[in-house]
C-alpha cells in the first residue's frame, strides 16, 4: 500500500511536468519559421535564425581572380571598367569642347579677347565655367555685352563667345569745370579721342582727376556723372564754392584782424589746404586758446558754408630777465608786452635791463602786410654799453663805452597777393658817444677815428619769402638784400653806403628716422637744421660808428661782443636743433665769419675766419623762449645768454 501512494505519488507530479512541457511545445510551434532576419527588442538589436556560417581564414581564400572595383561607383557586369568611368563621366560633365570661337571684335584683337578664357580644347564642357569666361570677357572693358552660344558636332560641341564692342571715342567734354582747363584734366586721362572706350580704363582716368583734385586741396570736388551719348562722352564735374565764412566767439580781436588772416574767401573754391593753412594762422598768432571750424550746407548742393570759432587767449604778458654772460656779467630786467594790443594785431612791447649792458626801449609795430595793407613799426631806444674791447690787427688795445639813443619809423607791403616778394623802408636817427677809459689809452688816430656823432639813415630792404606757411616749424629759405644810406643832408654827420645779402635756410632731418628706424619727433616738432648766411661791404668811406661788428650771442658765439669791427665781412651759422621734450631742445652749433676793415689794408680773407662752436640748451617757458649756449673760440670760451632763437 505504501509502495502504490509513492508510485501514485510520483506519477501526477511527471504527469504535471509532461503537460507543462508540451504546453511550452505547443507555444514555440507558434513561431515563424527561421530566418536570417533581425528584430529588434528594447532598442537592442538581435539576430534570430539560422547560426552564420563558418568563416574561411583570409589567408585560405584566393584572391588572384578578383577584380577590385571603383570606390566611388560600381561596375555593371559585361562592359569594361575604363569605357564605364568614361560614358559616366560625361553623362555628368558634358560632351568634349572641339574648338572655341569669337565673333563681333572688330578691334580688339581675338588673342587678347581669349587670353582669359580658362576653358579649354578637348576638356568637358562646363557650362558654369563658360559662364565664368564670359564675365572674365566682360571685364575687359571693352565690351558692353558679352555672351556664348554651342553648337553640336559629332563628338562633342564647338563653343562660340559673341561680344559687342563699345564705340570709338570720336570726343570727351567736361562741363562743370574751373579750376581746372578741359586741357589739363584730359591730359590726366589715358582715355583720348580716336581710341574704343573702355570702362575700365575710363574708371581708372576718373580716379587719377579725383586725385589732382585732391592733391591741390579740393577734397571736396567730385565727378557727378558720366553720360556716353553716340561717340561722344560727356563727364560732369561737381567743384564745390565757400557760400559764407562766419567768424564767431571773438570778444577782444576785430573781426577784420582776424578776416585778414584767412586764406579763403567767400566765393572761392573749397580748398581744404588754404583751409589748415588759415587756422595754423590764426593759432600761430597767438591770440586764440583755440580756434574750430565747422561746417553748413549752403543755398545750392555745391555751395558750402564756413563756420570759425575763436576762444580768446591772454596776449599781454609781465616778463622779468636774469642773465649772465661772461664778457657782461649779471644782468636783469622787466619788460611788459602784448602782441594783440588793443585788438588790433599790433605788437606793443616796453622794458628794460640793467648791468653791464643796460637797455630801454618802447616799440609798437603793426606787423602784417598784403598788396593793400601796409606793415609798419615805430620805436625808441637807449643803450649803454660799458666795457668794450678795441682790437686792432687782432691785437688788443683799450676798453671803451659805448652810448646810444635813438628812434625809428618804417613801413612796407607785399608787392601781390601770392608774391613772395615784398619791401621795407626804414628811417632811424642816433646819437651815439664813445668814450675810451681805462689805463691804455687811444692813439690820436684811433681817437679821431672813434669819434661820436649823429646819424641820419635810410634802410631799404627787398625780401623773399619761401617759407612753408602750413609747418608749425621751420621749414623752407628766406632771403634779403639790405641796402643803407646816411644822410649828411637830413642832419647826420656822416655820408655812406652800406649794403649787405642775408640767406636763412631750415629743413627737417628726415633722415635720422630713416637711419635709426624710429621718430626723433617731439610735439610735431622734428629735428632742424637750420643755416644763415651774410655777407656785407661798403661804398667809400664808413664811419667808425656805423661799421659792421661781430662777435656775441647773435653773430659769432665764443667771442666777445663787437670783437671784429670794419667795412667787410661774412657770416655763416649752422646749428642743428634737437627737440627732447615737450619745452625743451638741444642745439649744436658752429659758427665761423669775420669782419675787415679796408682802412687799414684788410678785405675779404676767407683763409682767416675766427670759428666758434659749442653746445645750447632752449627751454620754452610763459615768459618767452630762453636760450642758453656755451661756446668755444678760438681763444677762449664763452657763456651766451639771451631771448629766441638766433635767427
Amino acid at each position: 500500500m505504501h509502495l502504490t501512494k509513492d508510485f501514485q505519488t510520483r506519477g501526477k507530479s511527471v504527469f504535471r511536468i509532461l503537460t507543462w512541457f508540451a504546453v511550452f511545445a505547443l507555444l514555440l510551434s507558434s513561431v515563424p519559421t527561421a530566418q536570417a532576419a533581425d528584430s529588434e527588442v528594447g532598442g537592442i538589436p538581435l539576430v534570430i535564425g539560422e547560426q552564420e556560417p563558418e568563416r574561411k581564414p583570409i589567408q585560405e581564400m584566393d584572391l588572384s581572380n578578383v577584380e577590385t572595383p571603383s570606390a566611388d561607383e560600381p561596375l555593371s557586369e559585361g562592359r569594361p571598367p575604363s569605357q564605364e568611368r568614361t560614358e559616366r563621366r560625361q553623362r555628368l560633365q558634358g560632351p568634349t569642347i572641339l574648338s572655341i570661337g569669337l565673333e563681333g571684335n572688330s578691334e580688339v584683337v581675338s588673342d587678347h579677347i581669349l587670353s582669359v578664357v580658362t576653358s579649354q580644347i578637348g576638356a568637358p564642357m562646363d557650362q558654369n565655367r563658360l559662364s565664368r569666361d564670359a564675365d572674365a570677357i566682360f571685364e575687359q572693358g571693352f565690351y558692353s555685352n558679352v555672351d556664348f552660344r554651342i553648337e553640336d558636332e559629332i563628338d562633342g560641341v564647338r563653343v562660340i563667345f559673341t561680344v559687342t564692342e563699345n564705340p570709338i571715342i570720336d570726343d570727351i567734354n567736361f562741363f562743370g569745370n574751373t579750376i581746372y582747363s578741359e586741357d589739363q584734366l584730359l591730359d590726366l586721362c589715358f582715355t583720348k579721342p580716336g581710341m574704343i572706350f573702355n570702362r575700365v580704363f575710363f574708371r581708372n582716368d576718373l580716379q587719377r582727376l579725383k586725385d589732382r583734385y585732391q592733391q591741390d586741396g579740393y577734397v571736396m570736388a567730385r565727378v557727378s556723372d558720366v553720360k556716353i551719348e553716340g561717340k561722344v562722352v560727356n563727364v560732369y564735374m561737381v567743384e564745390p564754392k565757400i557760400g559764407e565764412v562766419v567768424i564767431q566767439g571773438n570778444t577782444r580781436t576785430k573781426t577784420y584782424v582776424i578776416d585778414r588772416q584767412i586764406g579763403i574767401k567767400a566765393g572761392d573754391h573749397f580748398n581744404a589746404t588754404r583751409l589748415r593753412y588759415t587756422l595754423s594762422k590764426l593759432q600761430g598768432l597767438g591770440y586764440f586758446e583755440d580756434v574750430s571750424v565747422g561746417f553748413e550746407p549752403g543755398d545750392a548742393p555745391e555751395i558750402i558754408n564756413l563756420i570759425l570759432t575763436l576762444a580768446e587767449a591772454k596776449t599781454g604778458k609781465i616778463g622779468i630777465s636774469i642773465g649772465y654772460g661772461t664778457q657782461s656779467g649779471f644782468s636783469g630786467g622787466i619788460s611788459y608786452s602784448d602782441n594783440n594790443w588793443r585788438g588790433r594785431g599790433e605788437h606793443l612791447g616796453v622794458g628794460f635791463e640793467l648791468g653791464d649792458r643796460e637797455q630801454y626801449w618802447l616799440t609798437l609795430e603793426q606787423p602784417y602786410m598784403d598788396p593793400k595793407v601796409y606793415a609798419w613799426r615805430i620805436g625808441a631806444y637807449k643803450r649803454a654799453w660799458d666795457d668794450l674791447s678795441y682790437y686792432q690787427e687782432d691785437v688788443y688795445q683799450f676798453d671803451y663805452d659805448e652810448d646810444r639813443k635813438g628812434g625809428y619809423i618804417g613801413a612796407g607791403r607785399k608787392f601781390s597777393e601770392r608774391s613772395k616778394l615784398s619791401w621795407y623802408l626804414t628811417t632811424e636817427w642816433q646819437d651815439i658817444e664813445i668814450e675810451p677809459r681805462g689805463d691804455a689809452l687811444p692813439s690820436p688816430q684811433q681817437l679821431e677815428e672813434m669819434q661820436s656823432g649823429e646819424n641820419f639813415n635810410v634802410t631799404g630792404v627787398l625780401r623773399r619769402d619761401n617759407m612753408d606757411p602750413y609747418s608749425v616749424f621751420p621749414k623752407g629759405d628766406n632771403e634779403s638784400i639790405h641796402v643803407e644810406k646816411g644822410l649828411e643832408a637830413l642832419g647826420g654827420d656822416w655820408s655812406y653806403w652800406k649794403y649787405w645779402f642775408e640767406a636763412r635756410y631750415y629743413t627737417p632731418l628726415e633722415f635720422l628716422t630713416q637711419l635709426f628706424e624710429r621718430s626723433f619727433t617731439v610735439n610735431d616738432i622734428p629735428p632742424i637744421i637750420a643755416m644763415r648766411m651774410m655777407i656785407g661791404d661798403a661804398d667809400g668811406y664808413l664811419p667808425w660808428a656805423v661799421d659792421y661788428t661781430m662777435g656775441g650771442d647773435n653773430t659769432l658765439r665764443g667771442y666777445e661782443d663787437k670783437r671784429f669791427r670794419g667795412d667787410q665781412m661774412f657770416l655763416f651759422n649752422g646749428e642743428v636743433r634737437l627737440p627732447v621734450h615737450r619745452t625743451v631742445s638741444l642745439v649744436m652749433f658752429y659758427d665761423i665769419g669775420k669782419v675787415w676793415d679796408s682802412n687799414v689794408g684788410e678785405g675779404f680773407d676767407f683763409g682767416d675766419m675766427a670759428k666758434g662752436y659749442g653746445l645750447g640748451v632752449r627751454v620754452n617757458t610763459p615768459l618767452g623762449n630762453l636760450r642758453l649756449d656755451f661756446a668755444q673760440g678760438d681763444d677762449e670760451s664763452r657763456i651766451h645768454f639771451g631771448f629766441g632763437e638766433m635767427f
